[in-house]
């Protein structure tokens, strides 16, 4: 897989520009801290182009979309000391999806994370308004540091500096992973 070097173009997550959120960078598709994470490490895998569903994409860029879900995932996954991952993708607006952009989210999972109400309960929170990352972006700063699973009330977008700084560590972190 061929990774993009330094300096990025500006990118764009659908009409919000992300380029500071970004950690890996492929020629088709880009990888980014999220706003509002679920849980510590939650990431976005998306195109380089915007489209708002998957069957728009082409076959090389389903290809390279797929392929970085698989290897950020690995790393992801030393890097958070995971035990597993939820890879979801909501195709669609009636699916949950918040942002007309296609994107995987990628959320590293320990045992027991959520407590006892199981590890389903993110699927419940994606779908809802904790998930709605569109209205993140909207937000304004003042914004806290990086949260754990709360109400999203109390889970508010992190600024751009705390997200810079998080895909910055992501990207050092990453090539140290084979």
């Amino acid at each position: 897989m061929t990774v993009v070097a330094k300096p990025w173009p500006t990118l764009f997550f659908s009409t919000f520009p992300i380029t500071p959120q970004i950690f890996h960078l492929t020629p088709l598709t880009m990888c980014l801290v999220n706003i509002k994470p679920l849980l510590p490490g939650h990431i976005l895998v998306c195109p380089r182009r915007a489209v708002p569903r998957l069957s728009q994409l082409t076959a090389p860029e389903l290809t390279d979309l797929f392929t970085t879900v698989q290897l950020v995932g690995r790393k992801l996954e030393v890097i958070y000391a995971a035990d597993a991952l939820n890879i979801a993708i909501q195709d669609g607006e009636a699916a949950g999806q918040s942002v007309p952009h296609v994107h995987a989210h990628i959320i590293p999972r320990k045992n027991m994370d959520m407590g006892e109400e199981g590890s389903d309960k993110i699927y419940k929170l994606l779908e809802s308004e904790d998930g709605n990352m569109g209205a993140a972006h909207a937000q304004v700063e003042g914004r806290p540091k990086f949260p754990t699973i709360k109400p999203d009330s109390e889970r508010l977008p992190r600024t751009a500096e705390q997200m810079r700084a998080e895909a910055e560590w992501l990207e050092k972190k990453m090539a140290e992973i084979d």
